[in-house]
């Protein structure tokens, strides 16, 4: 269950896989939204957009303290030059994955559109604007979004690089094996 310093322990591993599928749900729709338009295929899958991405940010909350409690246990990284780029990267992941779904319930109110999870009504609709909620949210949502998928990717990318060029056993500690 708990992390150690050779691999990532279940409660960690379940984490990232499951925010991993819910990252690939959001970007997939997002995505095929682009190209196909608001059609009725769409409507169900962007119409969960706000409710999984208030899920994602629970996960990345959980997933924070998790990992807080794990802080002497957890796997380091090395202290090369890449290993700190991992390091930072990966906090600006973390970052991005608290601030975009954020900015997203922030828009949603401060457009007045209120906040319903799952079909729930959880705030209000005003249909009132407030700009100084909705004006910020509107202008960094989408461009931060795009921005953590391009981490994502990168993140996905030295991953494989790890696995298939260098051999090294990293992506083994996320997938459970024992270094």
């Amino acid at each position: 269950m708990w992390d150690t310093p050779e691999r990532y322990g279940l409660v960690t591993r379940l984490l990232h896989w499951g925010m991993a599928l819910i990252l690939l749900w959001q970007f997939t729709g997002m995505i095929l939204r682009m190209i196909l338009g608001r059609t009725p295929l769409m409507a169900f899958w962007v119409g969960s957009h706000q409710s999984v991405g208030t899920v994602l940010l629970g996960l990345i909350l959980l997933r924070l303290g998790w990992a807080w409690a794990n802080r002497g246990r957890r796997p380091a990284h090395d202290r090369t030059p890449i290993g700190w780029a991992a390091l930072i990267g990966q906090r600006v992941m973390y970052a991005l994955l608290l601030i975009v779904p954020s900015l997203a319930l922030l828009r949603a109110v401060g457009a007045g559109r209120g906040f319903a999870f799952f079909g729930h009504q959880v705030v209000e609709r005003t249909g009132q604007r407030i700009g100084w909620m909705a004006d910020p949210a509107d202008l960094l949502h989408s461009k931060l979004a795009w921005l953590l998928l391009a981490l994502i990717a990168g993140h996905v990318a030295m991953a494989m690089v790890h696995r298939f060029a260098w051999r090294d056993r990293v992506l083994a500690r996320m997938v459970g094996r024992a270094a």
